[in-house]
């Protein structure tokens, strides 16, 4: 007779069923535990086709790697898949970049999506394709109202719509409604961008996954509003109205496998003989069929949206050209784009002596990756400081430290209690980036014998980039303001314009293999004078440029000029000094090589003037709005006012068939730390909550709650109690049988209990 015989009897009752408990919890422990590994296994898919198939029901298990699912009624479905392709054609000087989202619903039910994404800051987006079928819906250009408003009307009566709006200018929301049981709806934009120059090297980049924002919450004061007439009652302030458009749902990858597949062709016609081309964060494959041609496409086909794609170009020949010029005809007028590299200014004078106020973000959208390249970015500006310097070190989260009270010597003392300093430093807490801002602006020296710089490292990971501009607008005085932006998906929006306000320049940083080739360009800049009293004049035509007020150029980079015309005649003459000495350049317009869509480059270039001059209170909201929206109609671009819109007339989903909203998820940027930006959350998904501790990590509490059950997506739990359960039966199994020998050894012990 077995041991579980001999105790299953009525003379060990307690025995017996201890053990049968015990061998219960431990096979449904590992049940469990086969279940969660099975969920486990899937993972990211490398790609897929744009095929309409019938959607199916699934268990977890069954389900193709890469897919998120819905649990209804029991039974698992899958969840509604995106794939992205870029094509973009680089045509000299601009480039023409084709976004097209394919969106496939795989579930048994009618759905709604919304995908939150990023696009280049300066790129004017203008077309809008819906591809049902075989039909190709074109989009129009329409006030934001308006294009919500036919948008709605087409979701309630069943039509397929698709909508484009601008959240900011480098964030965008696809919302596509009345997707069927089993269908593929394709959403094409297209966008227009100026090519970068950078000294001899041009490039693009291609922001591939919105990071998560770190909001500040609203400021409220509040009194009771009586029926006795007081007239008290709450006013609230919210630094981000528009939280819940800006905070899409982010995936765990310790948990969840990566979505939204992307593929990336890009088609590099340089106008001149071309050197080197480098990708600097994807494997990628390249083409040359003639000297000034490239093909460049990704090495494994796609890859998840989860960091920028930054592609670099040099020509053959040692030194780029200085000046080009550009023309395009639209309607009766002529547009230009100018692009002038002043020669570097060649002195042997002493430079004069510096005040750097550094400031770096340590809050926890900077965990990972990021610390460790803006920390190497902050040690290598601190050994470049002359003897002659004076300087001072920030460092922000929710929580702010200046190291010294005012700006210190630059000598070997105060610059090793500096690294010290910055090498103690962890990533942690929220990003109030302004107070750090305000403290860096303010000039305590007000030696005006020194020239003035703020440097600030950070990924930009803020909604209230509103807020940072008015500060700097109000504080710069004679600072000026060097944005470095850290990390593998930075918020190229609040760098460029915060570094336009400040009067300074732009650097990303997107890896520590790059931190000394960045770092060592932009103290070029810092270290060397810039071109300054900048003026275009044109002889002959009547011109209306942007920038109207031509800012300062640093070492290095190209004065860029955009200009609507009256008629192609004369010449533009560009005045200036570089460091001490006057310098010159006269363009004769007839020259201009012929380019594409500048017209709307143009107007987006003009509509960015507006919303500085709204910051800087030298045009009122409405005046600035009014501008706005004159500009993007008569161009046809989106923007905070415009939006594009497209229905399909023909009715699909049948009346009476609920629709389900489906809020596609973004990966996390690479390299960030999900617990150092969300907190911890055991046992949940970040698709399963939306709420936090307000103390947990870089984002607030306030993001947007996951719709009511049934319509929620959500990952099936990967954390589990099967490990519990497992290690309780087999606790109670060893306790029974160590009952059972000590019966067998003591009888009369247990007799006498």
């Amino acid at each position: 007779m077995d041991t579980y015989d001999a105790v299953d009897n009525d003379e060990h009752p307690m025995l017996g069923r201890l053990i049968k408990l015990g061998l219960f919890l431990l096979v449904q422990g590992i049940a469990v535990m086969l279940v969660a590994f099975v969920a486990l296994l899937v993972s990211f898919e490398p790609g897929w086709s744009a095929t309409t198939e019938q959607a199916s029901l699934l268990q977890p298990g069954d389900a193709r790697s890469g897919t998120l699912l819905l649990k209804e009624d029991g039974v698992y479905t899958e969840a509604i898949r995106l794939g992205i392709d870029v094509d973009v054609t680089v045509s000299g000087p601009t480039l023409r970049a084709r976004i097209t989202q394919v969106f496939r619903n795989p579930s048994k039910d009618w759905v709604e999506a919304t995908y939150v994404y990023p696009l280049a800051t300066d790129g004017a987006v203008d077309a809008l394709k819906m591809v049902v079928g075989d039909r190709v819906i074109v989009g129009d250009i329409k006030e934001r109202q308006q294009a919500r408003v036919i948008y709605e009307q087409a979701r309630r009566t069943g039509q397929k719509a698709a909508l484009t709006e601008q959240e900011r200018p480098n964030i965008f929301t696809n919302s596509v409604a009345n997707i069927g049981p089993g269908e593929t709806v394709l959403v094409q934009i297209e966008y227009q961008e100026p090519v970068h120059q950078s000294g001899s090297e041009y490039s693009l980049r291609l922001p591939l996954v919105v990071g998560p924002r770190y909001n500040p919450a609203p400021i409220a004061q509040s009194v009771d509003l009586r029926a006795d007439g007081s007239g008290w009652g709450t006013t609230t302030t919210d630094p981000v109205p528009d939280r819940e458009r800006i905070s899409p749902l982010v995936l765990d990858p310790g948990k969840d496998p990566p979505v939204n597949p992307t593929s990336i062709t890009v088609r590099l016609k340089a106008g001149f003989a071309l050197g080197e081309v480098k990708s600097h964060h994807h494997n990628v494959k390249i083409e040359s069929p003639d000297s000034a041609t490239r093909v460049v496409t990704l090495a494994g086909g796609t890859v998840a949206a989860d960091r920028d794609f930054e592609l670099t170009w040099k020509p053959a020949a040692e030194k780029a050209p200085s000046v080009g010029l550009f023309r395009e005809h639209v309607g009766d007028a002529d547009y230009l784009l100018a692009f002038i590299t002043p020669p570097a200014e060649q002195t042997t004078q002493k430079p004069l002596p510096r005040e750097v106020v550094f400031v770096i973000d340590n809050s926890g959208s900077m965990g990972g990756t990021s610390i460790v390249q803006a920390k190497a970015s902050l040690l290598y500006a601190l050994s470049r400081l002359q003897p002659s310097d004076r300087f001072n070190v920030i460092r922000f989260d929710d929580t702010m430290d200046v190291l010294f009270p005012a700006s210190a010597p630059a000598d070997a003392e105060h610059i090793g209690e500096a690294t010290s300093f910055v090498s103690a430093l962890q990533a942690r807490g929220g990003t109030e980036m302004v107070p750090a801002m305000r403290a860096a602006l303010t000039d305590k020296l007000g030696e005006t014998s020194m020239v003035r710089q703020v440097v600030f490292l950070t990924d930009g990971a803020i909604g209230n980039e509103q807020q940072l501009f008015e500060a700097i607008t109000a504080m710069r005085g004679r600072s000026r303001v060097f944005m470095i932006g850290i990390g593998s998906a930075p918020n190229t929006y609040l760098m460029t314009r915060a570094a336009e306000l400040g009067r300074g320049a732009f650097t990303h940083i997107g890896s520590v293999e790059q931190v000394e080739e960045r770092m060592r360009g932009l103290f070029a800049k810092l270290e060397n004078p810039a071109v300054t009293g900048l003026t275009a004049k044109f002889s002959e035509a009547k011109a209306d440029v942007t920038p109207v007020i031509i800012p300062d150029v640093y070492r290095d980079e190209p004065l860029v000029l955009a200009a609507k015309l009256d008629k192609l005649a004369g010449s533009l003459e560009i005045k200036g000094r570089v460091g001490d000495r006057p310098w010159s350049v006269t363009l004769p317009l007839q020259n201009a090589a012929e380019g594409k869509g500048l017209s709307k480059l143009w107007a987006k270039r003009k509509i960015a003037d507006a919303e500085v001059a709204r910051t800087m209170r030298e045009a009122t909201p409405e005046e600035t709005d009014k501008t706005i929206l004159a500009l993007a109609l008569d161009h046809q671009i989106v923007t905070r006012l415009t939006s594009l819109v497209a229905v399909d007339e023909t009715p699909s989903r049948p009346e009476g068939e609920p629709l389900k909203l489906s809020e596609l998820p973004i990966n996390l940027p690479a390299g960030w730390d999900f617990e150092k930006v969300f907190g911890e959350r055991p046992q949940q998904s970040p698709m399963q909550l939306r709420e936090r501790r307000a103390d947990a990590g870089s984002q607030p509490a306030t993001r947007r709650p996951m719709p009511a059950a049934p319509d929620a997506i959500r990952l099936p739990k990967t954390a589990t109690s099967a490990e519990l359960k497992m290690i309780a039966g087999l606790t109670l199994i060893v306790f029974a049988l160590i009952l059972f020998v000590f019966n067998r050894r003591h009888p009369l012990l247990t007799d006498a209990a």
